[in-house]
C-alpha cells in the first residue's frame, strides 16, 4: 500500500475553537447524521483519539467505531464524546 503525499487531512485544520465550533455546525446543517460523526471523528483526530476516547470513558476502538462510516452511535456516547472535547451542544431557533 502506498501512502499518498500531501493526502487532504481535515483534523490539521481543527486547530481552535472557534473553527472546531464552525466545522461542527455546518456538520449539524446536513440532514445526514453520518456527516455530523464523521466530523466529530476529525475533531477527535485533532485532538488526539486516545486522550478524547480516555476522557469520554471510551476505549479507543470504541471511539474509532462509534465515529465510523454506517455507526449507529448511542446519544450516550456521541454525548460523552462532545463533553470529552470541551464542547457544548446548543440549539436556537
Amino acid at each position: 500500500m502506498t501512502e499518498q503525499v500531501g493526502a487532504f487531512d481535515i483534523a490539521t485544520y481543527l486547530d481552535n475553537g472557534e473553527v472546531v465550533a464552525e466545522y461542527l455546525t455546518a456538520a449539524l446543517e446536513d440532514s445526514d447524521p453520518a456527516v455530523f460523526l464523521a466530523a466529530l471523528g476529525h475533531v477527535a483526530k485533532a485532538r488526539g483519539m486516545s486522550q478524547v476516547a480516555g476522557k469520554a470513558g471510551l476505549g479507543r476502538e470504541s471511539l474509532y467505531k462509534a465515529v465510523a462510516p454506517g455507526a449507529h452511535p448511542r446519544y450516550e456516547t456521541v454525548r460523552s464524546l462532545i463533553d470529552a472535547l470541551g464542547l457544548k451542544l446548543t440549539i436556537s431557533a
